[in-house]
């Protein structure tokens, strides 16, 4: 079903406008604000739907609880709240390109946590992968890297990529069988708990004319309609062919951001997209296994 390949590509675009809605709103709100709207939002939308469904599956979901907190504090509070911060810091084009390394993180993560070793190949795209990172975040010179002042929101955008990654191999290594909204829903809740510490301590901003659209766009199309398109195209072309579209996240949010944001899009941007794509295309090949 050709149409189906619509799916994965609009999630795409859904979370790389969000990459750059994220960079637009850091004037105008603060990340523990908008990250704690966002999921707050998104509870509310989904507990209509979701409040009977969860009472129903309570002892299932009780069985797993501790796997939901987890998920949520990898998933969503680290990775998005690391992310926010990072906006305050750096371009949406450098967030882009940076969320492109999930799949590298992943390799290695798999390699601690499910023991799965990688082979030459993604040890190999791995590090060329790296290096292009470095490129972009030195704008075309690693001397300037020793100034790490300069690059603090790559560096805390990297860290939020790496704890995603975590959360991609929790799912793999637990495979929980619980409904996925269920699930998502009881991870959302959790997000709400941990950011409650936060909230107490900074307080929270206002909605105001300013920020309101993007915390409702941030709440309803990243938070719950991407992630459903996702798992739709996975059911209908499968979660390999699936996977490569996060691919297009970097190209996608540097058209966003150079249209919206009036982000210049560099040579060094150029250069090091290239090797990263390289490098992560050849850590996806797989070894030959002869007989």
């Amino acid at each position: 079903m050709w149409w189906a390949f619509a799916l994965p590509l609009l999630a795409v675009f859904i979370w790389s406008m969000n990459i750059a809605v994220t960079r637009y709103v850091a004037d105008y709100i603060s990340p523990v604000s908008i990250s704690f709207y966002r999921w707050l939002i998104a509870f509310i939308v989904l507990t209509p739907f979701m409040a009977i469904k969860v009472w129903q599956q309570r002892q299932l979901i009780k069985a797993h609880l501790h796997q939901f907190a987890v998920l949520s504090a990898f998933g969503m509070a680290l990775y998005q709240g690391l992310a926010y911060s990072a906006s305050h810091h750096t371009s949406a084009t450098n967030m882009g390109i940076i969320n492109a390394f999930i799949p590298v993180f992943t390799l290695f993560v798999s390699f601690v946590i499910l023991k799965e070793v990688p082979n030459r190949f993604a040890v190999m795209g791995s590090l060329l992968s790296f290096t292009g990172l470095l490129y972009v975040m030195g704008q075309g010179s690693f001397i300037s890297l020793l100034q790490l002042g300069q690059h603090w929101g790559d560096i805390m955008m990297i860290f939020a990529v790496f704890f995603y990654a975590f959360y991609g191999v929790f799912l793999k290594k637990w495979q929980l069988k619980v409904p996925l909204l269920i699930s998502l829903y009881v991870q959302i809740g959790f997000t709400l708990i941990y950011h409650l510490p936060f909230v107490l301590w900074n307080g929270l901003d206002s909605l105001n004319a300013e920020n309101a659209a993007s915390v409702f766009y941030a709440g309803i199309f990243p938070s719950l309609m991407a992630p459903l398109l996702w798992m739709m195209a996975v059911q209908y072309i499968g979660p390999n062919r699936t996977s490569i579209f996060m691919n297009l996240m970097p190209v996608f949010t540097a058209i966003i951001a150079y249209f919206w944001l009036k982000e210049a899009w560099t040579v060094y941007h150029s250069i090091g997209g290239v090797i990263i794509v390289l490098g992560i295309i050849l850590a996806q090949k797989k070894r030959k296994v002869t007989v």
